[in-house]
């Protein structure tokens, strides 16, 4: 992967950010928002693996707030291992 410049790093610092409000939320409110999904769409280039993606999107349909909770957690930690695996770094707040 090419060194990355300071836009992409501040691009996928604000998306994990997103996601991280996100799943905070998500037992309150919809997971499936319009900054959600360009959230993700941000990080698709980073990620050689797309299920964490997949999943994070997925978790928004869950009626079940502990379910959307912990589908969001789990996708979440998904994404920063994988941009971690990639030598991208990743606040461990996330």
């Amino acid at each position: 992967m090419p060194a990355l410049n300071k836009n992409d790093t501040a691009i996928i610092k604000l998306s994990l950010q997103i996601l991280a409000s996100a799943r905070d939320d998500g037992s309150q409110q919809a997971i499936r928002t319009d900054a959600v999904r360009l959230a993700l769409r941000c990080l698709r280039p980073y990620m050689r693996e797309q299920w964490p993606l997949h999943t994070f999107w997925d978790a928004g349909e869950s009626e079940n707030e502990l379910g959307r909770s912990a589908s969001a957690t789990a996708s979440l930690n998904g994404i920063a291992h994988q941009l971690r695996a990639a030598g991208i770094k990743v606040d461990d707040s996330i």
